[in-house]
């Protein structure tokens, strides 16, 4: 008796033991994974655990977050550094922007100041002083020497001697002139100092120092008011204080009278600091006029945006001419750099003084995503309307794609060891993801739903607040109380093996090093119907590496779900594909 021949079915054996991260679109890529948790690209190419975060302290009404030599933060209107409270305090509720400007902290928008070499220096950037009693006016050099009064007429004076002064009437306009010897003329002064005396003992140079740009009201002589530069400031304890500002007066006399003398910054909506300049951004109205501009403090002076004297040093104002709000500001390689939705706008540095402001058209950063620009390495990433960017000074290019269609809003952004971590809420839901870009290997990984208010790099730990519970987050763990546990999880993509020659997979096979303690779950969903099925698992009692098989049933595609708890590392994924009958 003849019986047919049975041909056994043919095996193949695919093994993945490069994995490459988050991947959210339709089809995911071998090695790729649709959802993570808590995992990392740090063991490259295998698939590990992120570090256990450590928790530094609960925070109470916190502010804002900044990193220099040591970690500063607002918390309870009280700025910290190095968590320590400093005289900085009664600031207003809410977000601030905090800015380092060489040893100072910059906070905004209360426009306080800290040094932090030297903790007595500290105060407001503005200055706002009324003095009310009798003042003096007195003609005087730019030191402050008074002069003396002038001789007044249309006619020159008779019998003159050397530095004798005149104010020439014959004009029409009053020209004050002294007189050469060595010329035998009236030479004009080109620049008339006024002094300003004040009954006050002390408080003058306790607000204002030389060469301040400040807004004079309420002197005597009209052309003493609006806005000047002081070209001396003095007094003291047991002497009276005074101001030497440009101004003409006929002779020397005193009033009584209030005069008020102002400091003042501008309004900004997003500030940065760029080559020893502090550097902002306004849209908007102040009551008189509409504002778009950029501004830039005076060289080395974050309290004088109003100070010119004509020098390369001066302070720095540009009208912009493209629509919209500003949406984010920061120091690219040394440029103030800014940003709309539609635009980025930098600022060509000049020595001279003559800085130039230049355009492009292109995605900038979306409104409510400041927090999100970062420089990692020698590139930009911020949060556009459509997708995460880097940007390098041509065009930005997107990095997100792996993160799918899903739209986000609200970005935060922090970088370390050249990762970019992005706390985004989704527009639609809600809902809220950590994100980490390893911007070497263009690869990103979702840890989990932290939403942070903000983060700050320092001593080469990144730092975090977590919205949740106010709590300061060390992102790597070096400081702090460690979590105690860790759970993790990947979910692949649709695992489709129905190709022409009735291809499935009769096994899988996944290698991994495991913790004492660690467990391990494997769920399983057939055809993308019904629930997740516990195809295998695994607890480990000692160091070492397991070797988990799992056997699906015949189906047209399957999930896997890895489910852990403890540290581990996936080393390979390996499954044999056998060929099945055409029925």
């Amino acid at each position: 008796m003849h019986f047919p021949a049975l041909t056994p079915s043919r095996q193949t054996r695919i093994i993945t033991d490069v994995f490459t991260g988050y991947d959210h679109r339709p089809r995911v890529p071998d090695g790729a994974f649709y959802e993570t948790e808590n995992l990392s690209s740090r063991q490259y190419p295998l698939l590990c655990t992120r570090p256990r975060r450590g928790k530094v302290k609960t925070l109470q009404s916190p502010g804002g977050l900044l990193g220099k030599d040591s970690l500063c933060w607002v918390e309870e209107g009280t700025l910290y550094v190095n968590h320590l409270a400093t005289p900085v305090t009664n600031l207003s509720a809410g977000e601030k922007q905090l800015v380092s400007m060489g040893a100072y902290v910059l906070i905004f928008p209360d426009k306080r100041y800290y040094n932090t070499e030297d903790p007595s220096d500290f105060g407001a950037m503005e200055a706002d002083l009324t003095v009310t009693g009798e003042i003096g006016y007195r003609l005087c050099d730019g030191e402050g020497a008074e002069l003396g009064d002038p001789s007044v007429g249309a006619t020159e004076p008779e019998s003159p001697v050397n530095a004798m002064l005149w104010l020439d009437t014959s004009g029409g306009a009053r020209v004050l002139r002294q007189y050469s010897q060595a010329q035998r003329s009236w030479v004009e002064l080109e620049r008339v100092y006024t002094k300003l005396i004040f009954p006050t003992l002390g408080q003058v140079p306790a607000l204002f120092r030389r060469f301040d740009g400040v807004e004079i009201s309420g002197a005597a002589e009209a052309d003493l008011n609006g806005e000047k530069i002081l070209y001396a400031v003095g007094g003291g304890e047991n002497e009276s204080d005074f101001i030497v500002l440009v101004g003409l007066i006929a002779q020397g006399f005193s009033a009584q009278g209030s005069i008020r003398l102002r400091r003042r910054l501008p309004e900004m909506d997003f500030v940065c600091e760029a080559q020893n300049r502090l550097w902002g951004c306004r849209y908007g109205n102040d009551g008189e006029r509409n504002i778009n501009e950029i501004y830039a403090s005076a060289l080395g002076d974050f309290k004088n945006f109003r100070q010119f004297l004509g020098l390369s040093t001066d302070s720095w104002t540009a009208s912009v001419g493209s629509d919209g709000q500003w949406t984010g500001a920061i120091n690219y390689l040394g440029r103030p750099t800014f940003f709309k939705e539609n635009r980025i706008h930098q600022v060509s540095v000049s020595p001279t003084g003559g800085h130039r402001l230049d355009e492009t058209v292109c995605r900038g950063v979306q409104q409510g995503c400041h927090k999100s620009l970062q420089v990692v390495g020698e590139s930009l990433y911020y949060k556009s309307r459509s997708d995460v960017c880097v940007w390098q000074g041509g065009f930005p290019q997107s990095v997100s794609a792996a993160l799918g269609e899903t739209a986000y809003d609200s970005a935060a952004g922090g970088s370390v060891d050249g990762r970019y971590y992005l706390s985004m809420r989704e527009s639609a839901g809600g809902n809220w993801s950590l994100f980490c870009f390893d911007t070497e290997r263009g690869l990103w990984y979702r840890e989990d739903a932290l939403h942070a208010r903000c983060f700050a790099q320092a001593g080469g730990e990144l730092y975090a607040v977590d919205a949740g519970n106010d709590a300061l987050l060390a992102m790597k763990g070096s400081v702090g109380a460690r979590e105690a546990s860790l759970p993790w999880m990947a979910e692949t993509g649709l695992l489709d093996y129905q190709t022409p020659d009735r291809k499935y997979v009769s096994r899988y096979t996944l290698t991994l090093r495991m913790e004492s303690g660690s467990r391990l779950t494997i769920w399983l969903r057939y055809d993308s119907t019904g629930d997740w099925i516990k195809s295998g698992e695994v607890e480990l009692f000692g160091n070492g590496t397991v070797s988990l098989p799992i056997r699906p049933r015949r189906c047209d595609h399957l999930q896997m779900r890895i489910q852990g708890e403890g540290e581990a590392k996936i080393c390979a994924l390996s499954r044999i594909l056998e060929t099945g009958s055409e029925l």
